[in-house]
């Protein structure tokens, strides 16, 4: 709508990225914080509450926490990214079916959970993935059919390594469910996947925007793309919602964001990342998403193979709890891991 606006009554403001980027965040961080008390009381009375496994007792005090949260600021996210991209560009609106699309996947699953009261299963491992590669598959082949660039790019080098062609379509698929699920194995603390999340857009935003604009592109040897800059307003309005979410899901959480709200950011994260070509340094960005998934791996790659555990529990922050580690010293340490992941990240831009 801003832009349109710029184009009816020529409101030159509304023409630049950077003001849509700054009002897309604000609204959106206004109206998580308008709205996300409203559903939580709303929750807490329709019992919509966070079911805890059964392997982690530790958490039981936070069996009545509301879940869910997710939907809240991925709602806030849609409403201001369609209030301020600009409709013509194929990129900012393959980013806003990716947040509905997994959004929806994660809806169901929580709604499932919910609805089998003090069942923490939800959707089942193969349904998830099944609707995962789905879906991914989808959002992929939209950027296929209009030409997007599917050469791979490596940190660090200002030339694509090789070009995949139609093979950008599995490795697409492989980016975008693999974020997608790392983010959500991170979202077992309060704010613990939030605040990472946060990072990685900011990052991956920059990335969006030099990569969308001709003259900075080719001053710092980043690919260019047209038009791509227009989703780095999606990624701003996703940072404002979560720094919303982060103000009643910090510790101790008055709400989660619940697969609704995971499976969507991490699925956002993987398709930034593609659109941008920073799948390879996606692993950087998102090295605390990294480090959580890696751990799940080798702990059922090692029980399966030698019946033991590697670590005392997986995801690794768990394991870090049952060493008594408080639990504001696993989230505020996993944070600045991820801070300076990032800014090792954004240092690559100029390292070409």
């Amino acid at each position: 709508m801003l832009y349109e606006l710029y184009l009816l009554f020529d409101i030159n403001i509304f023409q630049y990225i950077t003001f849509r980027a700054g009002f897309s965040f604000f609204l959106a961080l206004f109206l998580t914080l308008f709205f996300i008390p409203k559903f939580i009381r709303w929750a807490t009375s329709q019992n919509f509450e966070q079911p805890i496994n059964d392997d982690v007792k530790h958490h039981s005090k936070k069996s009545k926490t509301p879940t869910m949260g997710g939907a809240v600021f991925v709602g806030a996210t849609l409403f201001s990214s369609l209030l301020a991209i600009d409709f013509s560009s194929v990129y900012a609106l393959g980013g806003v079916f990716t947040l509905i699309l997994f959004s929806g996947i994660g809806m169901i699953d929580d709604l499932g959970k919910i609805i089998g009261k003090k069942n923490s299963s939800g959707l089942s491992a193969k349904m998830k993935l099944l609707l995962l590669i789905l879906f991914s598959g989808v959002v992929v082949w939209y950027l296929y059919d209009n030409s997007f660039p599917t050469e791979l790019f490596v940190p660090f080098y200002k030339n694509p390594v090789l070009d995949f062609g139609i093979f950008i379509l599995p490795f697409g698929v492989l980016v975008m469910i693999s974020s997608s699920n790392a983010v959500n194995l991170t979202d077992g603390l309060d704010g613990l996947a939030t605040v990472p999340s946060i990072f990685a857009l900011a990052s991956l935003s920059v990335f969006a925007y030099l990569s969308g604009n001709a003259i900075l592109s080719g001053y710092l040897l980043l690919p260019y793309i047209y038009e791509v800059g227009e989703v780095a307003i999606v990624g701003t309005a996703l940072m404002g919602a979560l720094t919303g979410f982060l103000w009643y899901n910090s510790h101790p959480a008055e709400v989660f964001m619940g697969d609704s709200g995971s499976l969507a950011v991490g699925g956002f994260l993987g398709y930034i990342a593609l659109i941008t070509k920073n799948e390879i340094l996606l692993i950087l960005i998102g090295l605390v998403f990294v480090i959580e998934a890696v751990t799940v791996i080798i702990q059922v790659t090692s029980f399966k193979t030698r019946k033991k555990r590697v670590f005392l529990m997986a995801p690794i922050h768990h394991h870090f709890e049952m060493k008594n580690w408080h639990e504001n010293k696993i989230i505020v340490r996993f944070w600045i891991v991820s801070l300076l992941s990032n800014l090792i990240a954004l240092i690559s831009i100029k390292i070409r």
